[in-house]
């Protein structure tokens, strides 16, 4: 499979049939984009069509190109060559293996080096409050914990260059950290949100409204500020839910 560069969404219609105002969106590796737009909206629809690498063959008629082509036909159905990762917010483990079994298994099926696997799981421990440890079983893992695992495992081991984020801001993980991990090991992350933090983040913010993609709004300096600023609040916030978890007093609160 060659180097994945560019994904492009070419337009198609919304839930009327009536053609989207925006007719092509390029992203690029290491791009983080975000796709916002009120509940029902159609922004899951719009995810489940990348994921599928869709041709003109889904409700909404659009079309996806790798690196400006279609894609090889077989890349679609077949899952040792898949391009797509996805993470939700929904996601459980259901092998009853260990943490390090299940990484060498996968580092193994990808051709990877086994040392990975003490990388995967440093990264993940910087994404969740609760540590994983090697020994833990995948099915006794929390929400978090499943969701952070995950996230260093495609940002290291998987070979997916394209990562799919569908509402993660109450998955249970430091989110920013998250997706600056993936967006730095060369991935295009596209990312479902209604969290402003990860909104702003992004360098471009797809607008959805009735199924059609109806705007690209690039992040300007003035929101970038904005961002910056909500996130001291919002890692404020993460680090008083660790306290009460913890079952810690709370202190110095103004």
């Amino acid at each position: 499979m060659s180097e994945i560069i560019s994904l492009t969404i070419l337009g198609g219609v919304d839930k009327d049939g009536t053609e989207e105002p925006v007719r092509s969106v390029d992203i690029s590796r290491g791009e983080i984009v975000g796709i916002v737009g009120p509940t029902g909206s159609g922004k899951s629809t719009l995810i489940d069509d990348i994921e599928q690498l869709a041709q003109g063959d889904t409700p909404t008629g659009r079309t996806i190109l790798v690196n400006g082509e279609r894609p090889d036909a077989n890349i679609r159905v077949d899952p040792r060559r898949k391009l797509v990762a996805q993470l939700s917010q929904n996601m459980h483990f259901l092998a009853d293996m260990t943490v390090e079994e299940f990484l060498h298994m996968h580092a193994r099926s990808r051709g990877k080096d086994a040392g990975l696997v003490t990388r995967v799981i440093d990264l993940a421990n910087t994404l969740t409050g609760e540590p994983i440890a090697p020994h833990h079983h995948l099915t006794a893992l929390s929400g978090g914990q499943s969701r952070s695992l995950m996230t260093a495992d495609i940002a290291v081991i998987s070979d997916s260059p394209v990562v799919l984020i569908d509402e993660v801001e109450n998955a249970g993980i430091k989110k920013q950290e998250a997706l600056q991990l993936l967006a730095g090991e060369g991935k295009i992350v596209v990312v479902v949100t209604h969290d402003p933090v990860l909104a702003l983040m992004s360098s471009r913010r797809i607008v959805i409204r009735n199924g059609g993609m109806i705007d690209i709004i690039t992040t300007s300096p003035q929101e970038q500020d904005v961002c910056c600023r909500i996130s001291e609040v919002d890692n404020w916030l993460m680090s008083l839910r660790e306290t009460i978890r913890r079952g810690d007093i709370v202190e110095g609160i103004v």
